[in-house]
């Protein structure tokens, strides 16, 4: 038996490592070193110093043993692999790689959200209120997290109504699942978890300004109220989704462009303007105004000759592309992959575009005036510029086409008639982002690339509205949007699910069991 003289220096060891693990968890707890903590590291190191003060021939007994010496090596070994571990998590912290392996990009904001929330002037803050309990908390938790790592400027915090009815008074906030975006005194209310919602609403207090872009009519251009595949409601919704205000202009009733007019869209005339309405947009482009033409082969030769005056030639022919079926498409829908890196526009631009019955478009390339072709199709591609269509002519012949890649988008800038001599001391190209002293065109061989049923198409959709937003001189939108999350599932036959199951749940747990039997028959039989 073991005196109560013996017992007590083995209690005090005991009690000296719970009280030094105490002291330790207490620290742990209030983030500081105060004097509980403090107090109960010293006790517990006192009493653990006086066991080994007391029991030293036992101590000395007990690290004498061979399981002691395996005991030790193992604790060290674990010991070493904690420390590895924590220099590892360490590391990561400070030098943080994130990565998003999904096919959508579902966990990563868009380039179009880093590069506002980059830029963010000044503090935005975002007050969401929900209930402490609701389900959709969590989401929204997240995506504020992911905007607030890229800006310091983005400050966010939850309110639950519920606990806190008189903060929600104070910002009239009268529903859960609500949040309150705030910046300079303008306020936008967002009611779901979507980053594009939370990223539209951002833009709306963050600008200062309504952009009005007008689309021409009267001439058989594309609707903007049209439903149908030929017609232009997408258009329209993804231009007020970035808070354009989207208009239709009858120029033919007017007696000049409207002075709040930033673009002026003519896409896809069929008939000739009337030579009162091209003075006037020749009148508005070079008083400082954004054009974008859309042009289709077989439409009125008119436009083309037109903007042959600001440099543009506008081929006249139909771009055939035999890769394009590769693509799912048809030959008459050239792919478009290689863009001019070195505008806004295009540099961050790198997702294919598919454009329906196209015609090549170019400009004498000069950067001192801006003018530059942005996108061109394959080398397999080539536009036909007379004779019979049909399945039999697909093959390049020089006789009647011309060889590819060929442009599709081209662009200038214009000086201002009235005092041109100063504003051409001024850079309007891809390096200097003030052009406001400059008409800008855009020129398009084609319509039919943002209609209805082609505007979703690849990177269709971005590539329109970057020209816009280039035009409307909104630099901060021009970059490649989210896209809607997908599913994606996991089909497996009947083989793969049984390999699943028996890799999972039946192989891999057995291998781990039976190399633990073995490491505890090796150490009893060296014991």
């Amino acid at each position: 038996m073991v005196g109560n003289n013996d017992r007590f220096p083995l209690v005090s060891g005991i009690v000296g490592l719970m009280l030094a693990a105490s002291g330790g968890i207490a620290y742990a707890i209030m983030g500081e070193m105060g004097n509980l903590p403090l107090t109960l590291i010293w006790a517990g190191v006192l009493l653990i110093v006086f066991f080994a003060y007391t029991q030293l021939a036992l101590i000395q007994k007990f690290v004498g043993k061979r399981s002691t010496i395996y005991g030790a090596n193992s604790f060290v070994m674990t010991l070493v692999f904690l420390i590895i571990i924590v220099l590892v998590a360490y590391m990561s912290v400070r030098h943080k790689v994130r990565m998003d392996l999904t096919d959508t990009g579902r966990y990563t904001l868009a380039h179009q959200t880093i590069k506002m929330l980059r830029s963010l002037p000044g503090d935005v803050e975002v007050i969401a209120f929900y209930r402490s309990d609701e389900r959709t908390r969590q989401a929204m938790a997240d995506l504020l997290k992911e905007y607030s790592y890229y800006s310091p400027n983005f400050k966010y915090w939850f309110v639950d109504p519920d606990q806190n009815p008189l903060e929600a008074a104070k910002y009239g906030v009268t529903s859960y699942r609500t949040t309150l975006i705030r910046h300079d005194g303008a306020e936008e209310v967002v009611s779901f978890e979507s980053e594009n919602k939370l990223t539209n609403a951002l833009l709306k207090v963050l600008r200062k300004e309504i952009k009005r872009i007008y689309f021409l009519k009267g001439h058989g251009e594309n609707s903007l109220t049209s439903s149908e595949n030929v017609g232009y409601l997408a258009v329209k919704e993804a231009l007020e989704e970035e808070h354009h205000e989207v208009q239709e202009l009858l120029l033919v009733e007017s007696d000049r462009v409207p002075e709040d007019a930033s673009v002026v869209v003519v896409a896809g005339a069929k008939t000739a303007l009337l030579p009162r309405e091209m003075e006037m947009l020749n009148e508005y482009i070079r008083g400082g105004g954004k054009a974008l033409f859309m042009l289709d082969p077989g439409d009125d030769p008119q436009l083309g000759r037109y903007l042959k005056a600001f440099g543009f030639t506008v081929g006249e022919d139909i771009i055939i592309d035999q890769l394009s079926q590769v693509f799912g498409g048809n030959y008459l829908t050239p792919v478009v992959s290689e863009y001019f890196k070195r505008h806004p526009v295009t540099a961050e631009f790198d997702i294919a575009t598919f454009f329906p019955m196209a015609q090549s478009v170019s400009i004498e390339e000069d950067k001192t005036t801006g003018s530059l072709n942005l996108a061109k199709t394959s080398e397999n591609s080539w536009a036909k510029r007379s004779g019979v269509l049909d399945e039999n002519s697909l093959d390049f012949d020089d006789k009647t086409g011309v060889a590819g890649p060929l442009n599709v988008i081209s662009v200038t800038s214009i000086p201002l008639e009235q005092d041109q001599s100063e504003k051409m001391q001024q850079t309007p190209g891809q390096d200097n982002p003030d052009t406001k002293q400059w008409g800008k065109i855009v020129v398009v061989g084609d319509s039919n690339f943002v209609s209805n049923a082609y505007i979703q198409m690849a990177g269709n959709r971005d590539l329109f509205l970057n020209m816009v937003d280039w035009l409307v001189e909104e630099h901060l939108l021009i970059s490649i949007r989210k896209k809607a999350p997908g599913l994606s599932p996991v089909t497996l036959t009947a083989v793969e699910g049984r390999m699943v199951f028996w890799v999972c749940v039946i192989i891999l747990p057995s291998l781990v069991m039976i190399l633990g039997f073995a490491v505890i028959a090796r150490i009893r039989s060296l014991g």
